[in-house]
Formats: C-alpha cells, structure tokens, sequence
C-alpha cells in the first residue's frame, strides 16, 4: 500500500503527524475516520496522485501518529480545533498555504472545524458520510443515537470505556468494520491487518475515547458558530445503504443536503450504492466525484 508515496513524521502543534504524500499538483488532504487510519484511503490516494499533490495523514490519537496526554477534565487536547490547527500547521511545512480537503467520518469533523477556523487556507471541503456535529446533536432521537451507540460509550467517564473496548479490542473493532460496512470484502486483509495492529494499541484506545469525548467543547465551538456558513464550496458524499446501521447520521429527521445547506453557501452532493467506508467499498467512483468537484476529468 501507497508504493509510489513518501512515508513521514512531522512535529506539529505539540505531538507528531505520521503521514503520506505523493502525487502531482494542486494540495489535497484527505483526513480518514474511526477506527481506521490513514491507510483507509490506499484505493483512493492512488487515483487521485495524478492529478493532485496528496497528503493522508494519521489524526492526532490514532495510527502512528502522537498520542499525548490530556490533563483531567481537559478537552482541547483532542478537539476538532485543536486537531485541525495540526493538519493546517503540517500542510504549511510541506509548503502549502491553502488546499483542498476530503474527510471522512471524523476527519469531515474536522475539515468542517478547519473551513470554520481556517477559511483562507481551505479551498474546498469534500465531506464523506457525515451530518455537521451540531445538527445531530440537536436532532438527536432514538434511531440515531443506537446508530452512535459508539459516541456515547466512548463519552463515559475514564476508564469505562477504555477497559471495556480494551478487554476485546479485536472484537470491538471487528464489529464495526462489519456493521458499518455495506459491500463485502471492501476492507482488504492488508488494511485490516493495519487497523488491528493500530487499534491494538492501548494507548490509542485512550486517545480516541479523548477524542470522542472532546465533542463536548466541540459543541461549544459549534455554538459560537452557530449560523455562520463555510464560504468554501462543499461536496457531500454519503452511502445509501445502511441495512445494518439504522438510523446512521440522518436518525429520522435530518436530510444530508440541506443540513450542509444550512451551513455552507455552495453545496453539491449526492448517494453512493455502499455503505460508510466510500473510500474503500468505492474507490474509483469516489475519487471520481472528488475530481469532478475539483474540475478534474477522472478519465483525463
């Protein structure tokens, strides 16, 4: 996986960003999700590296990259701030100021925080399979909240959460990969063997149970937020299937579009036949609608 990329560790806004880059032409970032890392991209990156100078990175917390303490009842350390100003610091010392963005599940989070914080340096934002924080949030019901059953267990108090996903973090991580995935056989053995290795790890299960309780001030950033719109064009991708994860983002009331609408000035988006790894169930269709959107013939 990722043969023709350069492999690298950057020091960054107080940890360190494993990461990797390649390809030819404008930047473009792409930010994974839980529980994967970087490599949930390796379909992808490829495809796009000849049209665009690509970065994928490990999040602070997951992967290789840092992993640093958080005083107690300390959130900043792993909010989608603090996360963000890492990738725009990385971005500036491989010498670019502005970019492209494509995230997906918790990188969309924050890509969207970074289009918020960052305006001048985000040129677009491409969002995979997510719903805006705060519109969840507010929208919260029964059909979502089962479907993120995942966000309020890791919420809980320390150690609770990260004694019962350490106890079986196979098995944990095992179940998601399958509940969250619509096409069989998307998540190749090599991928998997990497997600296993880095989900192993205790320490990661630590950083991101930080993560996910990090929405609380997350939420407070919202709020400070609240009704201002990215000026930035944004693409919404989403999987249509999700038999096996009810409720998934939307809960019963939210609609995908015009929740981004609500938030962004110039949106365009639309449903892939797969369920929430688009990257990866869907590699050349979503690489294609990522060019498309950045001007880019796929077959050119």
């Amino acid at each position: 996986m990722f043969e023709e990329f350069t492999r690298i560790l950057i020091d960054a806004n107080g940890t360190s960003i494993h990461l990797v880059h390649g390809g030819h032409g404008p930047p473009l970032l792409l930010l994974h999700g839980y529980p994967q890392t970087h490599v949930m991209w390796h379909k992808a990156a490829p495809l796009l590296a000849p049209h665009f100078t690509v970065v994928a990175p490990d999040l602070r917390g997951y992967g290789d990259s840092g992993k640093p303490p958080a005083p107690p009842g300390d959130l900043s350390v792993y909010c989608k701030r603090t996360t963000a100003a890492d990738q725009v610091q990385i971005m500036a010392r491989l010498g670019f100021d502005s970019f492209h963005v494509a995230g997906h599940d918790r990188g969309a989070r924050v890509g969207h925080r970074m289009a918020l914080d960052h305006p001048n340096r985000v040129r677009t934002l491409t969002s995979l399979d997510v719903v805006p924080s705060q519109a969840a949030f507010d929208k919260m019901d029964k059909d979502l909240s089962f479907a993120w059953f995942h966000w309020h267990l890791m919420r809980q108090p320390e150690p609770f959460p990260e004694t019962l996903i350490g106890n079986s973090a196979k098995f944990y991580l095992d179940f998601l990969l399958e509940r969250w995935c619509g096409i069989e056989g998307s998540i190749t053995p090599e991928a998997y063997d990497e997600y296993l290795r880095c989900f192993s790890d205790p320490e990661t299960i630590r950083a991101t149970c930080l993560d996910y309780r990090g929405i609380e001030l997350d939420l407070v950033h919202d709020e400070e937020d609240r009704g201002r719109r990215l000026t930035c064009p944004v693409l919404a991708l989403w999987g249509s299937d999700t038999s096996k994860r009810p409720g998934w983002q939307t809960g019963a009331s939210l609609d995908m579009l015009t929740v981004w609408r609500e938030r962004a000035v110039d949106v365009r988006g639309r449903a892939l036949a797969c369920g929430h790894f688009l990257p990866e169930e869907l590699p050349r269709e979503t690489a294609g609608e990522i060019m498309k959107f950045l001007g880019v013939r796929p077959d050119s």
